[in-house]
């Protein structure tokens, strides 16, 4: 029974016919812009009365569909501000004396009350820790605090 019903339901007219010409020429006569919602209104502006599943499922079958263009991922970096420095280390990372190199970075935490930046000062010759900050921002000051505190500690004639 459902094969002959299937074969009837398939040599029905198309009860919409009309109704899909309208829709493809107020979707093309639009820039190809308007929606379910816009073409609805603007059929019932004409004065048809069409539910907005049978606008839906009519633009969908007659691949009517509106294009859109892929907005832009937001980034913050604009390029560098300053020049970069030249390398001088070259990744040689070792120290024939105390107070030779001096390496730092920032580091980010993520701690329950928000993220904290801490920058340490490394001596390449042992390893060893010669000044460090903390604060709540990866700002200059961070980073100038830490090197005023490493150069307080070297002696008069030492330079790093």
């Amino acid at each position: 029974s459902s094969y002959f019903y299937q074969k009837k339901a398939l040599e029905k007219p198309d009860k919409y016919v009309e109704e899909r010409q309208l829709i493809m020429t107020i979707f093309n006569s639009n820039f190809r812009a308007y929606g379910y919602r816009r073409i609805h209104q603007a059929l019932k502006n004409m004065g048809k009365s069409l539910s907005e599943k049978v606008i839906r499922r009519l633009m969908l079958e007659e691949h009517l569909m509106i294009k859109f263009s892929k907005r832009k991922k937001y980034s913050s970096y604009v390029g560098e501000i300053t020049p970069a420095q030249p390398n001088l280390l070259n990744r040689h990372f070792k120290a024939e004396k105390p107070n030779e190199k001096w390496l730092t970075d920032i580091t980010e935490f993520k701690i329950p009350a928000g993220k904290v930046y801490l920058s340490p000062l490394v001596d390449c010759y042992d390893g060893a820790i010669i000044s460090w900050t903390i604060g709540t921002k990866p700002d200059s000051e961070l980073v100038n605090t830490m090197l005023d505190t490493g150069i307080a500690t070297l002696q008069d004639q030492e330079h790093p």
